[in-house]
Formats: C-alpha cells, sequence, structure tokens
C-alpha cells in the first residue's frame, strides 16, 4: 500500500516534466490497434469512481470492440487556471491522482502536463498531446511480431530490426453529464466537437436508469450536416452498478466534518487529511458558471452582476467524474 506520510507536494513545473509512459502496455495481439483511454477533470479530489470509469471502459471493449486493445490509461486534472469553486492546487490534485494509481491499479496514469499550463487548455489540445507523446515521441506501441515461416519453407534470412510498434487510438473518457454538455449550443466549439469525434472518439459512461438519447440528437443532427458521422465514435457504456459518488458531495462532507471512508482511496483520505484540503467553508455556491472557461466565465458573471440570470447550482450529480464531468462543461469553447 502506498503512503502519503512525509510525501512531498512539489509544483508541477516545464523544466521538470516528462511524459509518463512506464505503465503503457505492449500489445499481445498484433492484429488489433492499441487504445489509450483519457479522463479530463478537476479531481478534486479523486474518487473510486473516477478509477471505475476506466475499468468499465476496459470491459467494453473487450466485450463489443474486438478491433481495439486498451494499452493504456491517463487522468489529465486541469491547471489552476480553470479558476472553479472548490479547485485545490493544481500541485495537490495531481499528487492525489498519482497516489490513487499508485495505490489501486498496475496501467493508470497521471499526466501533469495540462496542470502545469499557464492557460486554460481545451481538451482537444489535451488528446493531441498525448497522442503525440505516444506516437511520434515514443513511435508508438510495441507489438509482437508475426511467427517465423516454418522451417522448409525457403525464405531470406532476417535482417536485425527494432521492435515494431503501432500507432495509437487516444479517446476521451467521460460521463453522460459530459455528453449532455457536449450537445449544448456554445458550450463547446464546434470545431474541438469535430476534432474530438472524428480523430480520437468518446467513452462515455451512461449514468443508471438514464436515457442519453436527447444528448445524442443534436450531436447526429451537427455531425449529419457536417457531412460527418460522430455517432461511430461515440461509444455508450452502460453502467450495469449503479455508482452516484460525487467529488462535490465529497469536499462537502469533508468541509461538515463527516466521513469519505470508502468513497476515496484510502491513501487520498490520509493525504487530505494530513494536509488539511477542503476544510473550509466557501462563502458561494458552486455554480455553473464557474464550470466554464476563463472568457466564457466572465461574460456569464458579469450577467449575474447585472441581474439578467441566475445561475443555480448544479449538484455535479452526472456520474464518473461528476466534477470532473461537469468541470469539462464548457472547458472547450
Amino acid at each position: 500500500m502506498v503512503s502519503s506520510s512525509n510525501v512531498s507536494t512539489p509544483s508541477p513545473s516545464f523544466s521538470e516534466y516528462s511524459f509518463p509512459s512506464h505503465r503503457l502496455r505492449a500489445l499481445e495481439d498484433g492484429s488489433k490497434t492499441p487504445l489509450v483511454l483519457v479522463a479530463c477533470g478537476s479531481f478534486s479530489p479523486i474518487t473510486h469512481m473516477h478509477l471505475r470509469m476506466f475499468e468499465m471502459a476496459v470491459d467494453h471493449v473487450k466485450q463489443g470492440m474486438s478491433e481495439f486493445e486498451v494499452v493504456g490509461g491517463y487522468m489529465s486534472p486541469v491547471s489552476d487556471r480553470y479558476n472553479k469553486a472548490g479547485l485545490a492546487s493544481a500541485a495537490h490534485r495531481v499528487r492525489m491522482c498519482e497516489l490513487a494509481c499508485d495505490e489501486t491499479s498496475d496501467w493508470l496514469m497521471v499526466d501533469p502536463w495540462e496542470a502545469i499550463q499557464p492557460e486554460y487548455q481545451p481538451t482537444a489540445v489535451v488528446l493531441d498531446h498525448i497522442a503525440h507523446e505516444i506516437n511520434h515521441n515514443l513511435g508508438g506501441i510495441p507489438y509482437p511480431p508475426p511467427p517465423p515461416p516454418p522451417a522448409n519453407r525457403l525464405t531470406v534470412p532476417p535482417t536485425a530490426t527494432s521492435t515494431p510498434r503501432k500507432p495509437a487510438r487516444v479517446m476521451l473518457l467521460g460521463g453522460s453529464d459530459l455528453l449532455q454538455t457536449m450537445s449544448q449550443p456554445g458550450v463547446w466549439s464546434q470545431s474541438d466537437l469535430n476534432h474530438i469525434l472524428t480523430t480520437h472518439g468518446l467513452f462515455i459512461i451512461e449514468r443508471s436508469g438514464s436515457d442519453i438519447s436527447d444528448a445524442l440528437a443534436p450531436l447526429k443532427e451537427w455531425s449529419d450536416a457536417m457531412g460527418k458521422n460522430w455517432m461511430e465514435n461515440i461509444h455508450v457504456v452502460r453502467q450495469l452498478i449503479a455508482n452516484d459518488i460525487s467529488s462535490t458531495r465529497i469536499r462537502q462532507f469533508l468541509r461538515q466534518g463527516m466521513s469519505v471512508q470508502y468513497l476515496l482511496p484510502n491513501v487520498v483520505i490520509e493525504y487530505i487529511r494530513e494536509r488539511g484540503l477542503y476544510r473550509e467553508v466557501e462563502g458561494f455556491r458552486e455554480s455553473r458558471a464557474s464550470s466554464m472557461p476563463p472568457l466564457r466565465r466572465e461574460a456569464v458573471d458579469r450577467a449575474v452582476r447585472e441581474r439578467r440570470v441566475v445561475v443555480e447550482v448544479d449538484g455535479a450529480e452526472g456520474n464518473g467524474d461528476k466534477d470532473g464531468e461537469e468541470e469539462t462543461r464548457g472547458r472547450k469553447t
């Protein structure tokens, strides 16, 4: 078990950044396309549901997407520039994610690149960054070469070559709230949606008892108008066991001195306790306005001040990264 005791919390910096690849797996089946899953969000704090989302996506791939093989998974915490209510510093959120992955998984990793950026980064840029690191800088994912021909066949003696590699497909992973924000006009840019849903792809963990058809309809309409087929790259994962753990609720519990045992990895609970995170009582409610990127948020804030609109609390009652999924809303414009 990983312990958070005496674990320093260095501030992320460009000079010390290196892309984490130590847990990327080689392809077992060289005929398949290597698949890397990426979840973007606040992770303030990371919960068991954030981790569970990856496992559900892997099962979905194994059971119904035989052309792919999952070789890695990344969490990408948003930077401090996001300015959301209740957001711990990027250094704390990155470290909590690292501790959680180290304690609970043998294949999940945390990429701090987005967290150390001085400006807000759209998710499309984050996905491109990870794809570039894996496919360009690392050269792709290694895979086993085909078996040698039978000994009785005349063949040209093989030459020494490096391990063969394949480019990985990088896909975004999120909950049903993320899909709903994508279907809201003006929240995500059309160019980013097209890039994500054409070049990369999307896994959505469906909330138990919910119907996402209303959220899919606008996306299909927009993709049809562009002559695209986004639907083939949206993969809906059924949540067979309901899990409504919310980072927003976790923060509320912590501020009220309530137990969060069994809701978060133990090492994360210990880290939060030792550093006194999420204890302060905030003087404002966490709202949709605070979940938007800086420029759009400023416009909404002006409208709120002028009493032209009333922004109600969302509650982040999606599934998966309730916090992370709600906070991806508007990060893409």
